[in-house]
């Protein structure tokens, strides 16, 4: 045997751990301390520590924005198409075929209007559990078209954004939605009817480049990672440090990029408000 192998004795293997104790525990994503998952949940998926927002998903996301039961999707059919016969490590057909068996959907993109405390709305939920909440061809069809129905029903548009960016499988094809669906934002600026974005961890790449800064309003959630690249990628290009704190929400507030950060719990209040006051 090499000297760089040992093999534990048998006695010297911890024993397996209880089905009770799985998933007990989270570790913060942003301050990095051990918190007791029960406690998170009761917080709405906040950490008791630091006040990092945990990611939510998008069915929890509509929970927490819209009125019980008033919520109804729109185009929930659309699915993505393969017109570059793209494959990486697996086809991109069955990467798609994937992320529809393991998420129940579609694509990354819910759509549907609803009411937020009595004021009706459209609301769009980017759901990051389906490739990282790429934007494909479906997700800026999706939006527009919701933006669409929002102009024939004038009514304000929500949009929640969580996102790695543009959906490379689909090459330059992804790359137009950004293009597509700032048009159809600008168009809500000539009829006059509010966009209020609301970014939450993580935002980042052609979504962030593109629609999610357009708002009239740009909501953040507290802590969250807000950017076009990563921290990495920047420091490789410019040789420079960062500064602390770099791409969170709370830089982007000082820094003038975003409007304001609110916490979950007083996220519905908040966009209640602002319709109203439109």
């Amino acid at each position: 045997m090499a000297w760089f192998k040992k093999e534990k004795p048998n006695d010297s293997v911890p024993p397996p751990r209880s089905k009770g104790s799985e998933g007990m525990w989270l570790k913060c994503n942003h301050c990095r301390e051990i918190v007791y998952r029960k406690e998170v949940d009761r917080n709405n998926k906040v950490c008791p520590k630091c006040e990092y927002h945990f990611p939510i998903s998008v069915t929890e996301r509509i929970g927490l924005l819209i009125d019980l039961g008033t919520f109804k999707e729109w185009d929930a059919g659309l699915e993505a198409q393969d017109p570059l016969a793209f494959q990486d490590t697996k086809p991109y057909r069955e990467r798609v075929k994937a992320h529809q068996d393991k998420t129940g959907r579609k694509d990354a993109l819910v759509i549907g209007e609803g009411l937020v405390n009595g004021s009706r709305i459209v609301l769009c939920v980017f759901d990051f559990s389906f490739m990282g909440g790429s934007m494909g061809s479906v997700v800026g069809e999706k939006l527009c078209r919701a933006i669409d129905r929002a102009l024939e029903l004038k009514l304000p548009v929500i949009l929640v954004t969580a996102s790695g960016g543009a959906r490379m499988q689909e090459g330059i094809l992804s790359l137009m939605q950004m293009a597509k669906t700032s048009t159809s934002v600008a168009k809500l600026g000539e009829a006059k009817l509010p966009f209020i974005s609301i970014l939450s961890d993580p935002t980042f790449g052609g979504v962030t480049a593109s629609v999610a800064m357009l708002g009239d309003v740009i909501i953040a959630e507290p802590k969250a990672l807000i950017g076009f690249a990563g921290p990495r990628v920047i420091e490789q290009t410019i040789k420079q440090q960062l500064p602390d704190q770099f791409q969170r929400a709370e830089f982007l507030l000082e820094h003038g990029m975003i409007d304001m950060i609110v916490e979950r719990r007083r996220l519905k209040e908040t966009v209640g408000t602002l319709v109203n006051h439109f």
